[in-house]
């Protein structure tokens, strides 16, 4: 075992146990009934880096923690480990914002101790901390420390630790998937699931588990799994680490329902660890581009037969089932809606650019991004709608949430997408894998997947144009003919790379301003290579038609990259004369054209192998891809001589050189890497990328050291006093920031994540399509003045309500209220407000805590629901419906609208169980459903007495 009082362990605990912030290295030991529990945490928070920097830094920091190896000496010491990671989108990207958070609150007693993850987002999570007075550090401004803090205040009042976990999930609004663990039970680790946007997946080993958000996370442990389901409303596992196999899970659902896991549950991943291999290739990145031909062969394979030497796209039924080629070929469907987001947006502009070319004009064709579609498109109805949803992960919760929608309104879907078991695979009607349907991508910046997407598309354009009965034979075999020499084509760009390298080192280094340019297919290849020069080399950059350009933004002088493969005749030749263009206001352009092409004079071009026009476009984008790959890669080059200059005063510093005697001789020492930088500079490699204050702070650090009397002019320039340690911070930090200005690291990119994880919820799409909430607004209360919550509390009550039977509105400035309007039974009954203005009663209460409240008149015994509008904070008006509830209602009804008021279902059940010992549910059925929602708990209750 390990001795607490020993001295190392002593100064450790006592330096490790005072971190606020739960920073890495923090320690915490909680003392439990079964024993004590010693909670370590490890984390880091680098912005940017190459794949697996975060990740090796906390497995050098668990293997090198002497504490954490004392501990684990002990003979009796179990461990439980919780890790993640997660892109930031609430909160700044710092240790204490990185997960795992713990319950421990700014400046109180100290409670039950919990830790928890995040994946997705609470989007009430501010409000959660303001109604329960959650005392947080104003330093820790993630959503995710509401999950801790919140379990612990419940286990706190009594609750045993996973039906605490279980109530504080429960008040979670959006998408979410969380991981915790209590100490009074750290045998159990606690697991939630809610929503479209996450996945949770459990792979079960022979002696454990292993969670993960994808089944890539569990595959090098085993390929067998439970995946959670959030759609149904939620679901909660417990996992107990003392058990094995399927003992040790523990599946309920949100309500508290129990969900035992049946040997059905457990599936199997057809993906391996040689998926994700990256092998000899030194970025993820190019070894996807050089993978691409194979990805775009492989999406083709099996799908295309021969009839009579006629090429025939042929996809099975669970791509394309029956009943939509019917729809199809009875004209039921005329519209088809291609979505996504990012680079698969831009895929199916590709394959709807393919399919009207197809189609000619039968259909109504046109891609839109998910969220605009789910936004601003949506209609009652859309069964004349075919959706084509492309994903590369199938997990981005802004597509898998639309999809939801559009298909509650009727849509079929057909997912393009390469991952097998993905979520959107999962609720797409049908799905045309990319590849072969386990066709990993590591690299953040997609690209193989891209052209997959596109050839996937290409198939499912030809199936729906013969379904439909529509479209030219000919065309069609023309394109399947120049589908399957694409890669081919591809092949030949790859070994284009030397060449590009040239022009991008060229370039890409001393060009503040890109632009990317494109017309007809090609305009898709722009909007391609737009995002992938944005991702990689870090710059903002505008995508316009080719035409277009000379009226926008000329006068920057930008480097553009001009897609123009596949383009023939006069379209060439107009082309061709932008580029002159171009050229001739001091532009840059580099243009992709078809082999042979004699057209563009000016510039420098990359020509590429002649294909059908209509798919031209995916060997642009190819140049792109390639061109911004090695366009990262000058521009992270131009860092070397920075880094090398950092390096030789690091080295130093470790030395036992004071700093006194180092700064004698450092103008020396980094004399060779500052004369490179300087040459750089001269040469304009730095004018694109390196911001002019961080050039002077270099260029006046460097000064300094080259100085007879460094410390002298520090203090004169900065003001400060200076010291020799601070004039080295000072040119160290110069240094390191310069650095990171021009770092590129290819593979991971700065704030942003290959999976994304978070996005829209769209969860007032449904809300507003509720009964209940439509008769609110169509009193006048508009969706800007009606709060989220109580459309939700609406929502909820809309089970319990058999009909409206009218409303007055009314208006409130002040401590004043006046009816606004009346409708229905309304307009026959009288009321106070008509003749006293004063806010008082049960619509003042309304107007402060700003809640629904459902009441029954104290004089005629009419059944309300009151509706507070809010502008601000402040109530502006109410909208009281009158209301006749059902006599009863089903169980799940029941549950439904109590779970959603005023907590009424959680509050019954710890009434009843007060003194019963347990609630039998049935009875809800019959209680009737106003003494359910109007009656106190406590009157309430007596039904269950004995």
């Amino acid at each position: 075992g390990f001795a607490v009082d020993a001295p190392f362990v002593a100064q450790q605990f006592s330096e490790r146990s005072n971190d606020a912030l739960f920073r890495s290295y923090s320690v915490r030991w909680v003392d439990t009934t079964s024993g004590p529990v010693l909670s370590f945490v490890y984390k880091a928070a680098a912005e940017i880096g190459e794949l697996g920097d975060n990740t090796a830094a906390i497995r050098q920091a668990v293997r090198t923690d002497g504490l954490l190896r004392a501990v684990l000496s002990s003979p009796t010491a179990v461990t439980a480990v919780l890790g993640h990671t997660r892109w930031a989108s609430i909160g700044v990207i710092s240790e204490a914002n990185a997960h795992p958070l713990n319950s421990e609150e700014h400046e109180a007693i100290a409670g039950p101790y919990v830790v928890g993850v995040l994946n997705g987002d609470v989007d009430n999570y501010a409000d959660l901390s303001r109604r329960f007075g959650l005392q947080i550090h104003h330093q820790i401004t993630t959503d995710a420390k509401v999950i801790p803090t919140m379990t612990s205040r419940r286990i706190g009042e009594g609750l045993d630790p996973v039906e605490a976990f279980r109530r504080s999930v429960n008040e979670f609004e959006g998408s979410v998937a969380i991981g915790a663990i209590a100490a009074d039970r750290p045998q159990h680790l606690m697991l939630a699931l809610r929503g479209s946007g996450q996945g949770v997946y459990v792979g079960i080993t022979d002696d454990g588990y292993i969670i993960a958000s994808e089944p890539y996370g569990v595959v090098e442990e085993t390929n067998r799994y439970v995946r959670l389901d959030g759609e149904a409303g939620g679901e909660i596992l417990v996992v107990d680490l003392n058990r094995v196999g399927l003992d040790g899970l523990h599946r309920r659902a949100y309500s508290g329902a129990e969900m035992p896991i049946q040997d059905d549950d457990v599936l199997s991943a057809e993906i391996t660890t040689r998926d994700i291999d990256r092998g000899n290739s030194p970025h993820y990145l190019l070894k996807e581009i050089q993978e691409s031909p194979r990805s775009f062969r492989r999406t083709l394979r099996g799908r295309i037969d021969e009839h009579d030497g006629t090429p025939v796209v042929k996809l099975p039924e669970s791509s394309v089932p029956t009943a939509v080629r019917e729809r199809l070929a009875a004209g039921h469907i005329s519209h088809v809606r291609m979505i996504g987001q990012g680079t698969a947006a831009v895929a199916g502009q590709g394959v709807a650019a393919i399919l009207q070319d197809l189609c000619e004009g039968d259909l109504d064709v046109d891609a839109v991004t998910a969220t605009e579609i789910s936004g601003f498109q949506l209609r009652a109805d859309m069964s004349d709608t075919l959706i084509v949803a492309v994903s590369q992960s199938g997990t981005t919760t802004d597509t898998n949430r639309t999809v939801d929608l559009l298909r509650s309104r009727g849509a079929p879907v057909i997912a393009i997408v390469n991952r097998r078991g993905s979520d959107l695979a999962v609720k797409a009607d049908g799905v045309v894998y990319t590849s072969d349907g386990r066709d990993v991508e590591m690299s953040v910046a997609s690209t193989k997947a891209f052209y997959a997407q596109v050839a996937a598309g290409a198939l499912l354009a030809c199936e729906i144009v013969t379904s439909a009965g529509i479209g030219s034979e000919g065309r069609r075999e023309r394109l399947i003919r120049s589908l399957q020499e694409m890669p081919s084509a591809m092949e030949k760009v790859v070994s284009l790379q030397s060449p590009i390298a040239e022009i991008a080192a060229a370039t890409a280094p001393s060009k503040r301003y890109w632009a990317v340019v494109g017309n007809g297919p090609n305009l898709v290849a722009a909007h391609e290579v737009r995002i992938k020069l944005s991702e990689l080399c870090y710059k903002s950059i505008a995508a316009d038609v080719t035409e277009d350009k000379k009226h926008i933004d000329l006068s920057s002088e930008p480097l553009i990259f001009v897609c123009a493969a596949g383009l023939q005749g006069s379209t060439a030749d107009d082309v061709a004369k932008e580029t002159a263009i171009f050229n001739a206001h001091k532009a840059t352009p580099i243009v992709v054209c078809d082999e042979g092409q004699t057209r563009f004079s000016v510039g420098m071009v990359i020509e590429v192998p002649v294909v059908d026009p209509a798919l031209g476009f995916i060997l642009s984008a190819m140049v792109g891809h390639l061109f911004g790959y090695e366009a990262a890669q000058a521009i992270d080059r131009s860092a070397l001589p920075l880094r090398a200059a950092r390096d030789v005063i690091e080295r130093s510093i470790e030395s036992d050189e004071t700093a006194d005697d180092l700064i004698v001789h450092l103008a020396e020492d980094i004399q060779v890497p500052i004369r490179d930088f300087e040459e750089g500079v001269r040469a304009k490699i730095y004018d694109g990328h390196l911001e002019a204050s961080t050039a002077v702070r270099v260029s006046s650090a460097i000064g300094f050291v080259r100085s007879r009397r460094p410390v002298e002019d520090f203090t004169i320039a900065t003001g400060n006093i200076g010291t020799p340690e601070l004039v080295i911070a000072e040119v160290v930090g110069a240094l390191s920031a310069a650095i990171d200005e021009l770092t590129r690291p290819i593979d991971a990119i700065k704030h942003q994540a290959k999976t994304v994880t978070v996005g829209i919820s769209r969860s007032d799409s449904d809300l507003v399509d509720n009964a209940l909430v439509q008769a609110v607004m169509s009193r006048g209360a508009g969706r800007d003045v009606v709060s989220y919550r109580s459309l939700k509390v609406l929502a909820a009550l809309d089970a319990a309500v058999a009909e409206v039977t009218g409303a007055t509105r009314y208006g409130i400035v002040g401590e004043s209220i006046s009816v606004v309007d009346r409708d229905g039974v309304a307009t026959t009954l009288s009321s106070r407000v008509d003749s006293d203005p004063a806010l008082t009663g049960t619509k003042r209460y309304v107007a402060e805590q700003r809640d629904v409240l459902v009441a029954r008149g104290r004089r005629d015994d009419r059944t309300v629901i009151l509706v507070p509008e809010t502008k601000a904070g402040v109530c502006t008006g109410l909208t009281l419906l009158h209301v006749n509830f059902h006599d009863h209602v089903s169980v799940d009804d029941a549950r439904t609208f109590l779970q959603g008021y005023d907590n009424r279902y959680e509050r019954l059940i710890d009434w009843v169980t007060e003194t019963e010992g347990t609630f039998d549910e049935a009875k809800l059925a019959g209680v009737s459903v106003a003494d359910l929602l109007i009656l106190p708990i406590s009157e309430t209750a007596n039904h269950w007495v004995s």
